[in-house]
């Protein structure tokens, strides 16, 4: 089906994972809101995903346990049995979503144009979104958006923090000085830069005049990375890495002037509370998975990488492709970083340009 439809009473989004694409479909979900407030929108998540989101203004949540195996798609389909709904955005190609999208029963499913349904996504589809030339992934969904006749996808969010998420925040990273945040870790080991270069980073803002605080999950390698970064940097940090809720860490990035992260969600957190981002990339290609308002201040080795491992320019390959390879978050450099730090403070904050 081509061309937009009218607006839907009863939608239902379908998007599972991760925290960034979740991140990017707010969005999405938001510009739909404006539009069409009206729209009644159930949203099927994943168990992690929900946990930043839950409360999201006029969004009715289901809870989708991929780990569960077969028993996490019965229990999605008891969880929506007798609803049935005027359109389905499934935004996520991995077969996976698209098994849990033959639990939901809808009218009109609208899922990627054919070039980007992969993993069969189009078999379980009846409409798709128009085709789109390079998309950051924002901008993919926001083709959603324009299916359902969204003229505005300016994407502007409103993220679910609470006043009492956002005092505990403000308790735990007291100080008079401005507040750099570093987000040190990825979900894939390869895309983290290396702690000692993160340690020294550390210590250039501390000398900036920012007080410095580490965040991240629970795991066992992102403690270790926290301490090694501490280890590599002469003046103590503050330490919150497994320490706060999904919600917790976004109100901390809210209080931020600035946050340094590579490709991971917390990255994208930032940006849907307005904290300006310096992104570290060297696997995937920032313009398509960067942090989308802060294109100027990533520090980027994909294009290299791209070059030497396929021997062709990234214009002369498909859309999204990666680069392979352990060792190439190497190849950032900590002086790069600094031009970064002094280009965003120079832009943004130039009050503090002035501090010693």
């Amino acid at each position: 089906m081509a061309g937009q439809m009218i607006a839907p009473k009863k939608l239902c989004i379908l998007r599972l994972s991760a925290i960034g694409d979740v991140c990017h479909a707010v969005a999405m979900v938001q510009a739909i809101q404006r539009q069409h407030p009206d729209c009644e929108i159930t949203w099927v998540i994943g168990k992690v995903e929900a946990m930043l989101l839950s409360e999201l203004p006029g969004v009715k949540f289901v809870v989708f346990d991929k780990k569960a195996g077969w028993q996490g798609y019965m229990a999605l389909r008891k969880a929506l049995a007798g609803q049935v709904f005027d359109v389905l955005l499934h935004m996520q190609v991995a077969l996976r979503a698209s098994i849990a999208s033959s639990m939901i029963k809808a009218k009109t499913r609208i899922g990627f144009d054919r070039a980007r349904a992969k993993e069969g996504q189009w078999l379980f589809t009846n409409s798709q979104i128009q085709p789109q030339a390079e998309p950051h992934v924002l901008d993919g969904f926001m083709g959603f958006a324009q299916q359902l006749g969204v003229s505005d996808t300016t994407p502007y969010w409103h993220m679910p923090i609470s006043d009492e998420q956002q005092l505990w925040a403000s308790e735990q990273l007291v100080s008079d000085k401005p507040i750099a945040i570093i987000c040190p870790a990825a979900s894939k080991a390869e895309r983290n830069w290396l702690a000692q270069r993160y340690g020294e980073i550390a210590y250039h803002l501390h000398q900036q005049g920012f007080a410095v605080v580490l965040c991240g999950g629970p795991t066992e390698l992102e403690q270790k990375l926290a301490t090694i970064i501490q280890a590599n940097c002469p003046e103590p940090l503050l330490n919150l890495v497994g320490k706060t809720s999904l919600v917790q860490l976004a109100a901390c990035l809210k209080l931020a002037h600035l946050v340094i992260a590579p490709d991971t969600g917390p990255a994208h957190m930032a940006v849907t509370v307005g904290t300006p981002v310096i992104g570290l990339y060297a696997h995937s290609n920032p313009k398509r998975t960067g942090p989308y308002l802060y294109p100027q201040y990533v520090v980027s080795y994909y294009q290299q990488a791209i070059q030497a491992q396929y021997h062709q320019p990234v214009s002369k390959l498909p859309w999204g492709v990666r680069a392979k390879g352990d060792d190439l978050m190497e190849n950032i450099s900590v002086e790069q970083v600094k031009d970064k730090i002094r280009q965003l403070i120079a832009d943004l904050y130039p009050e503090l340009s002035n501090i010693p």
